[in-house]
């Protein structure tokens, strides 16, 4: 989606930003839980400046990443806190100064959340999502932003006075550009995005290499339960102008599921003509996970909202429920009865 829109002045947070990190000695990054190409792009890229200006920096993922990142130039240098949690709770509660990237609520931290909350390092949250929570000391929020990265790469530039033309802080901000707007076909993009892009690709940016790393490096067991998501799972709903997907945790262990397969899934029904909500059902351990996507000026992040107490974008966001999948399905359907693409088009032109 493009258009014109009127960004954060980020002049009113770069002097700010900048002292924080001049008087800091141990920096501590850290993302969301499950975290997507924006999340890690914004740690690596952001990571990558500061080691660059020669500040002490940690990373922390609060779980595993998704294997289509761990090909990304220092992934392999972030600490797993399920997986390393004394050596994390160390690295935080020694960090003076700690940033947290595209979340901006703390439970967003998972088992990290206590350690970080309850830390006496001066906390900063940089993010584009709506509802910021008011658990930092310092908050950059910009809604207008298609991605995380966008917004780290302005106040890169803006410390700087001029574009950090950094192959490997250029290529993760491209990561979490292109895939917060899965390759510019959804988010909130425009002109300034593009033109951060074209910077990108001047400097350098592999944008073959990437897509092919980031969109094109799934398993054969991947593409096969795709293909059974589409012809036996999908449901589609022509009167409410909405379809959506459901995956019991049989369906994904039959097809070997490892975490990232069912990534861009939820998007593959907003390609049916006059299919304007998409719905992904995901059976967990003990809840279902909703994921929402939407074309047009449907907002999901307001029914993801009212309904299951989720968040996000206007045409990008998530939730979940307790029950079983039946249970959620007959009460989705409740509700789209209510709330759907169509009834608001009627409403709006009545």
């Amino acid at each position: 989606m493009s258009g014109k829109r009127t960004p954060l002045d980020i002049s009113s947070h770069i002097k700010k930003f900048s002292g924080l990190i001049g008087r800091s000695h141990k920096i501590v990054l850290i993302c969301h839980i499950n975290p997507d190409g924006d999340a890690i792009g914004s740690m690596l890229a952001l990571y990558r400046y500061l080691v660059r200006k020669g500040k002490k920096v940690e990373m922390i993922s609060p779980n595993y990443l998704q294997d289509f990142l761990l090909w990304m130039e220092g992934a392999g240098q972030i600490e797993i806190f399920i997986k390393r949690r004394r050596r994390c709770v160390q690295l935080i509660n020694e960090s003076d100064l700690i940033i947290m990237l595209d979340f901006n609520q703390s439970d967003r931290l998972g088992e990290a959340e206590k350690h970080v909350v309850n830390s006496k390092a001066t906390k900063v949250v940089i993010d584009h999502h709506l509802d910021p929570s008011s658990f930092s000391d310092y908050l950059i929020s910009d809604t207008s932003r298609c991605a995380t990265a966008e917004l780290v790469y302005d106040l890169v530039s803006g410390m700087e006075g001029k574009p950090f033309a950094d192959i490997l802080f250029c290529e993760a901000i491209y990561v979490g550009i292109i895939t917060d707007t899965g390759s510019f076909d959804f988010g909130s993009y425009d002109g300034h995005t593009l033109r951060i892009v074209a910077q990108l690709l001047d400097v350098g940016v592999d944008k073959e290499k990437v897509r092919i790393m980031v969109f094109n490096n799934f398993s054969a067991d991947r593409m096969r339960l795709m293909g059974f998501a589409l012809d036996q799972r999908m449901v589609i709903l022509e009167e409410f102008d909405t379809a959506y997907i459901y995956l019991s945790k049989e369906d994904l262990l039959n097809y070997n599921h490892v975490k990232g397969d069912t990534e861009g899934f939820v998007n593959l029904p907003l390609e049916i003509n006059n299919i304007s909500f998409s719905v992904l059902f995901m059976e967990k351990s003990d809840l279902i996970k909703l994921s929402f996507r939407s074309k047009g000026d449907f907002p999901v992040n307001e029914f993801a909202s009212k309904y299951y107490g989720g968040g996000g974008h206007k045409n990008a966001a998530g939730g979940e429920v307790k029950g079983d999948m039946m249970e959620a399905i007959t009460r989705f359907l409740s509700f789209i009865k209510e709330d759907n693409p169509k009834k608001r088009t009627l409403a709006e032109k009545q």
